[in-house]
Order: structure tokens, then C-alpha cells, then sequence
């Protein structure tokens, strides 16, 4: 396994809708393992392919908290095909937004089906910040970023904030 680099807004492949994964093989298993790695060492709970560059609708979640075992699911082409009608807010993060916060509305359950990395198509019902992070890596897959869910005011007051503490981060360097 090796640890991939994560792109970080305003890069264009952050705005681009992945492609579909044909069959998966040893080529997209690695992917898949050097996803994770890369979540992990990044901290964070989810990862799409799109944040690493890469153009094909793959995604790595692990939402075990602080303690507990590690519980990694890698996803081939998810969707979500069915949702609650009730939406939660949820204060998202971002590793292609690093250390950037907001409150983004998502819907409070999601089912989502996928392939996984043996070939097996899968359907998971899911709530909590699973269902948060699902619904936030698909939308990787799609160009969207939780910022694009914010009003205008705030979202280009964190993306000015990100580029101050960038410029700022550069100049101690």
C-alpha cells in the first residue's frame, strides 16, 4: 500500500463527475487499499476517488470512533437508491478542505448500493454519521463539495478563511 496525495480545492478534478468502474480487479483493489491508507493518514473518515486524482467512482468510509476496531468499507460505483424524508444538520469537514467546518442538511438515512472490492454488489442501510458520510463521498463522485450546500455568504467566507491560513502557513515555512 502506498499513500496517495489529496487534492485540495480549487483543483478541477474536485469538480468533476467520476466514471463508472467497469469490473473490479487487483488494479482497483490496490486503489482501494492506498485510499484507505491515504484516509487514514489524513485522518479522516471517508475518501473518494476524486481526491486523489483519480476519475472513477470509488470510495473508502471508516466512521469507528476514537477506540474502537477499525471498520473500513470500500465502495465500487455506490449510489444511493432511497432516503428518509427527514434531514439532519451535521458540522462536515473536508480533507480536500483541510480544517474547514460548516453545518451541511443531509437526509437522516440512507440505502446505498455498491459493489465491494470482491466483485459482490451490496445494499446497506445506513444512519448517523455513516449515512452523513456516504451521502458526502457520492457527492465527491459527482463534483459536488459540502460547500456547495452552504449559502453563498458563507461559503466564500470559508474559502477566504482557507486561503488566508494557506498564504499565512506558506510565509512560516
Amino acid at each position: 500500500m502506498s499513500k496517495m496525495k489529496i487534492y485540495e480545492i480549487p483543483e478541477p478534478v474536485l469538480r468533476q463527475k467520476a466514471e463508472k468502474v467497469d469490473a473490479v480487479d487487483d488494479a482497483i483493489r490496490k486503489t482501494l487499499a492506498d485510499m484507505l491508507e491515504t484516509m487514514y493518514a489524513g485522518n479522516g473518515v471517508g475518501l473518494a476517488a476524486n481526491q486523489v486524482g483519480l476519475l472513477k467512482r470509488l470510495v473508502v468510509i471508516d466512521c469507528a470512533g476514537e477506540g474502537e476496531d477499525p471498520a473500513p468499507i470500500k465502495m465500487v460505483n455506490p449510489e444511493i437508491i432511497a432516503h428518509s424524508d427527514n434531514k439532519i444538520l451535521h458540522n462536515e469537514g473536508c480533507l480536500s478542505l483541510p480544517r474547514e467546518y460548516a453545518d451541511v442538511e443531509r437526509w437522516e438515512t440512507v440505502k446505498v448500493r455498491y459493489t465491494d472490492e470482491n466483485g459482490h454488489e451490496r445494499t446497506r442501510d445506513t444512519d448517523g454519521l455513516l449515512a452523513i458520510a456516504m451521502q458526502h463521498e457520492i457527492d465527491h463522485l459527482d463534483g459536488i463539495l459540502f460547500i456547495d450546500y452552504l449559502s453563498k455568504l458563507k461559503r466564500d467566507k470559508l474559502l477566504t478563511h482557507l486561503e488566508k491560513r494557506r498564504k499565512r502557513e506558506s510565509e512560516e515555512e
